[in-house]
């Protein structure tokens, strides 16, 4: 089992899509061990993104990520680092197949409502920025919760 860092950006909270997205992680089997909605300092947001600090697009993105709230979450599963990003779909929401987040609600490269880890040493490192207080751990057992 792995554990990945997913952050639904400032556009997808705007449109309303924080449930649709989640409904589609749950509806895959992963397991939501963290989840919380904060405003992104700048601070915060120029670490996570620090691999772009030399591409003309970083100063937007960094105004863009922290321009409104994001929902972070963690998620666990079998190979849920891939899952994840199948589940997300390309950058480029035109470029993206129906049926994933951003081929159903993308039109943007740079409006694309959804963050994913892209490795296990990402995933890590963005839990631990997003995360510090670390996630949930505990046993999803669903059918004991229909019964008293």
């Amino acid at each position: 089992m792995e554990t990945t860092y997913i952050m639904v950006k400032p556009d997808g909270v705007q449109r309303g899509l924080v449930g649709e997205i989640i409904q589609r992680f749950e509806r895959k089997g992963l397991q939501l061990v963290g989840l919380k909605q904060v405003i992104a300092s700048e601070e915060i947001a120029k670490t996570h993104y620090a691999v772009h600090a030399e591409r003309p697009f970083f100063p937007g993105l960094i105004k863009f990520v922290t321009s409104g709230p994001v929902v972070c979450m963690a998620w666990s599963g079998r190979d849920a680092i891939s899952v994840a990003r199948n589940l997300i779909g390309p950058t480029n929401g035109r470029e993206a197949a129906p049926g994933t987040i951003r081929g159903d609600f993308g039109m943007d490269i740079g409006y694309n409502m959804i963050h994913g880890s892209d490795a296990t040493d990402t995933a890590e490192f963005e839990l631990g920025l997003w995360f510090p207080e670390g996630v949930n751990d505990w046993n999803q057992d669903s059918q004991s919760w229909v019964y008293e």
